[in-house]
C-alpha cells in the first residue's frame, strides 16, 4: 500500500470469476504523511481512503470480469459504515462480490476484515467505458502484474 499514490492494493489473494468475486490483501503502512493529521498521537487510516481500498479491489474484479477491455469508475457510494478503528502496520483482508450489472453500469459489495474483524463495508456502483486513453490501460496492465493479477488476462 502506498498512500501518497492511491496505490492501495498489494495482492490479489483469489479471483473467482464464477462466482464473480475477489480477495485482495493490502497493509496499512506504519508510517505515511497522512497519519500526522489523523490524528497527531493517534494515527488512524482515514475512512475515504478505506472506501478507496474497496473501489479499487472492485475495480480488479471488474477488469477481470469484463477480460480488460473496460475501465471502472467509481460513480456512487451507499451504505458505507465505518465499524473499527484501522491502525498503521495492519493487514487488511477486501472481499468483494458484484451483486447488479446493467446498462454500463456494475454494483458491488465490499468488505475490509482486519485480525478477523470487520472493519467495514460499503455497497458501490461503477460505471464502465472503453479505456479512454492508451497511457491509462498501460499504467493499469504494469500494475495488475505488480499485484498478481492473472497474466493471460491482461492480453486475453
Amino acid at each position: 500500500m502506498n498512500l501518497e499514490y492511491f496505490h492501495l492494493i498489494d495482492r490479489i489473494a483469489e479471483l473467482r470469476l464464477a462466482d464473480r468475486s475477489i480477495t485482495v490483501e493490502a497493509r496499512v503502512p506504519e508510517t505515511s504523511a497522512i497519519f500526522e493529521g489523523h490524528f497527531p498521537g493517534y494515527p488512524l487510516m482515514p475512512g475515504v481512503l478505506l472506501i478507496e481500498t474497496m473501489a479499487q479491489s472492485s475495480g480488479w474484479l471488474l477488469i477481470a470480469l469484463m477480460q480488460f477491455q473496460r475501465m471502472p469508475f467509481l460513480a456512487a457510494v451507499k451504505e458505507a459504515k465505518m465499524r473499527n478503528f484501522v491502525t498503521p502496520g495492519e493487514t487488511l483482508s477486501i472481499d468483494v462480490s458484484v451483486v447488479h450489472e446493467g446498462s454500463g453500469f456494475t454494483m458491488t459489495e465490499a468488505k475490509i476484515k482486519s485480525g478477523g474483524k470487520l472493519a467495514c463495508d460499503a455497497t458501490l456502483t461503477f460505471r464502465h467505458v472503453p479505456f479512454p486513453h492508451p497511457d491509462l490501460r498501460g499504467h493499469m496492465e504494469a500494475m495488475a502484474k505488480q499485484i498478481g493479477f492473472p497474466e493471460q488476462m491482461i492480453h486475453g
